[in-house]
């Protein structure tokens, strides 16, 4: 049986528009500082109770989001919070919601690697930190404007299959229509475990690939710095509340 979470497509007009729809790092070893710091000769059961005792501090969000699927469970989630609560929130509580989320969620630093291309290696570290934050608050942009109300539709998480690139996430939005539209999440092992690396409408339409286009044509004719104040642009003009939050990194 699918794993049926109720969410909403908020207008379907948006799911079908061009380059400024969302249709909707890399791994690092884990910090072993508490690890070290034992004692050899602490027995089992101590090292059991630390272990719990950890465990049971961990932010709900870490501790849930511990396979694929349930990272997109985690992301829609907070999607149906805001569709469900958008006129009483506003503009800048969906936000505020979504600017912790997506981070988490999302693996920014290789979705943004691939998008932008071989042009990546060559820009110094300054340029790169405003480029991720640049993307990251577009994306946030995108989800805050879409996903403003809720009119009934599902999704059905309908499972996960592994691919040569990590996982695919498999789902359908049912409109109220009763016609599902598919929409599949790439997964791939980010920091924060696993995160979305691509979105895929109709099981084929990569989103990484048409963001890459639309990179490359700002590249060649404004450089990293037209880049940047395109993606902050386009974040502004679809979520003017953007200007007073503090969503890049």
């Amino acid at each position: 049986m699918a794993d049926l979470v109720v969410i909403g497509f908020p207008n379907e007009a948006k799911a079908d528009e061009g380059n400024d729809s969302y249709r909707p790092v890399f791994s690092g070893n884990q910090d072993r500082t508490h690890e070290s710091r034992m004692n050899k000769s602490t027995s089992p059961l101590s090292a059991l109770v630390f272990a719990f005792a950890l465990w049971a501090v961990m932010p709900p969000s870490i501790a849930a989001a511990s396979t694929a699927s349930e990272t997109v469970r985690e992301f829609y989630q907070t999607l149906l919070y805001n569709m469900q609560n958008g006129p009483s929130v506003g503009q800048r509580g969906r936000v505020a919601r979504l600017a912790p989320v997506v981070p988490r969620v999302f693996d920014i630093p290789y979705m943004t690697q691939l998008a932008i291309g071989p042009t990546w290696v060559t820009l110094p570290e300054p340029e790169r930190r405003q480029v991720l934050q640049a993307f990251e608050r577009y994306i946030t942009a995108v989800y805050a404007e879409r996903f403003d109300k809720y009119s009934g539709e599902r999704l059905e998480v309908i499972g996960e299959q592994p691919t040569s690139h990590g996982t695919m996430v498999n789902t359908q939005i049912v409109k109220a229509s009763g016609e599902p539209v598919t929409l599949n999440y790439l997964m791939v092992n980010g920091s924060g475990g696993p995160q979305i690396g691509d979105v895929y409408l109709n099981g084929t339409i990569s989103e990484l690939a048409a963001r890459r286009a639309d990179f490359s044509s700002t590249l060649r004719t404004q450089g990293v710095p037209g880049l940047i104040a395109a993606l902050n642009n386009k974040a502004l003009t679809l979520a003017p509340a953007l200007s007073g939050s503090s969503s890049g990194r």
